[in-house]
């Protein structure tokens, strides 16, 4: 059984910073490309960020780039997601995902497995 746990979110100020972490078990963690998708109230989940499982490649929204670093640790079957520079517009529920590919998706229907999601709240 596929389980995906994030963990690392909370309440920060604007300009703040938060790390979340996603533990993997139940699968070959270094055969997938994990990513990072939010969604606030009201809106469609949205991607974040992407890595491939050899750690080679990684895929941005336009709206986190400069600011979050994804980053994954085979070793521990764990993927990062580190948010530097925090604004209110980044408050939403966050989740991991999995999917078995050499890419980098950033569709949400290309990801087979999810996690239960951690909220991040950016205060202002």
């Amino acid at each position: 059984q596929v389980r995906l746990v994030e963990s690392g979110g909370g309440l920060v100020q604007a300009g703040g910073s938060l790390r979340l972490s996603c533990a993997a078990s139940g699968l070959t963690f270094n055969n997938y490309a994990m990513g990072w998708f939010r969604q606030a109230p009201g809106k469609q989940r949205e991607f974040v960020a992407a890595i491939s499982r050899s750690d080679s490649s990684t895929n941005y929204a336009d709206s986190v780039k400069g600011r979050f670093a994804i980053s994954r640790d085979n070793a521990k079957n764990t993927v990062y997601l580190q948010m530097n520079s925090l604004k209110a517009e980044d408050t939403a529920v966050y989740y991991c995902a999995a999917k078995g590919t050499p890419l980098t998706p950033s569709r949400s229907y290309e990801y087979n497995y999810w996690g239960q999601g951690t909220q991040v709240t950016v205060s202002t």
